[in-house]
């Protein structure tokens, strides 16, 4: 039986935000990636993140932990989170298209389900959370349908997709570990998480494309903005969704990204519209609606 709790309000806002913006991050890394090479890009996204989220954090005193303290995790948690994932899916795009790395990124709520059900109080799985995750899942295969599982022709197609289905897993591991990290300041952690996978990810990036590239207005502009919002502050609302409301309900946000993507695209970019999305939009729907029904009622009835 699902026990867990009533989700507050200003989560179901935060995870909103959260698909949106997340969903709109492919169309700036397209823009960005004209004038940067991947991995500088992604070193160029977390160090600035890294650098914005610990002035504010200077601010409020570099307060972290409120207890006890547990650097371990939060250097694992930051490995998982930040640098492996963005290394293993910058690796596995040159290789597998990117309908299966859509997929992949919707699997993560597949994966966090039975991990929060083993090793998170409150998030254990029941009928109808099974039942609401999977037909989320099944939304996102129709969207994408066939191209989920194209070739790309490549001999190192296989690697590529252990690539991405292993950043999938990074995130949903970071996701467990996240909720089960003692008393933290949100922000604190937030900016601990960017300022180590910088420092990973940054020789990481010098070794495999050489010195960083001399950046023109426009790719300078696209990288801060990437900084700015979907790394900084859309990681400083994941952090607080996670240890608020739990990895399972962050993982909903999972759902949104992909049909925001298609969106954006076909508004903005002016691509084509499948027929699917609407099929795919009632899926995902649904399965939130499902799965997340307790909560959904008590929102409602407010």
């Amino acid at each position: 039986m699902n026990t867990s709790p009533t989700i507050a309000p200003h989560y179901w806002v935060m995870i909103a935000t959260l698909g949106f913006v997340w969903g709109g991050t492919f169309l700036m890394v397209e823009l960005a990636l004209r004038g940067v090479t991947p991995f500088w890009l992604a070193a160029g996204r977390i160090g600035f993140a890294g650098i914005l989220l610990s002035a504010i954090w200077g601010v409020r005193g570099f307060r972290l932990f409120e207890d006890r303290s547990n650097w371990t995790s939060v250097t694992l948690v930051a490995l998982l989170s930040t640098a492996l994932p963005f290394l293993l899916l910058s690796w596995g795009l040159q290789y597998v298209t990117s309908g299966f790395a859509g997929v992949s990124m919707g699997a993560i709520p597949l994966m966090i389900l039975p991990l929060a059900h083993v090793f998170v109080a409150g998030e254990q799985m029941g009928p109808r959370r099974i039942l609401g995750t999977v037909l989320g899942f099944v939304g996102i295969l129709i969207l994408i349908g066939g191209k989920a599982f194209d070739s790309s022709g490549s001999d190192l197609e296989t690697f590529g997709r252990l690539a991405c289905l292993s950043a999938a897993a990074c995130y949903a591991c970071s996701s467990i570990l996240t909720r089960r990290l003692p008393p933290v300041d949100s922000l604190g952690l937030a900016a601990v998480l960017m300022l180590i996978g910088a420092v990973v990810i940054i020789p990481i990036a010098w070794i495999a494309e050489g010195p960083p590239p001399a950046l023109d207005q426009e790719t300078l502009f696209w990288v801060a903005i990437l900084g700015l919002i979907p790394t900084a502050g859309a990681n400083l609302l994941r952090v607080m969704v996670v240890r608020g409301a739990g990895p399972v309900f962050m993982s909903l946000t999972n759902y949104q990204v992909p049909v925001w993507s298609v969106t954006l695209g076909a508004l903005i970019l002016n691509e084509a519209l499948p027929s699917s999305l609407f099929y795919a939009l009632a899926l995902i729907i649904g399965g939130v609606a499902i799965s997340q029904y307790k909560s959904l009622s008590a929102l409602l009835g407010r």
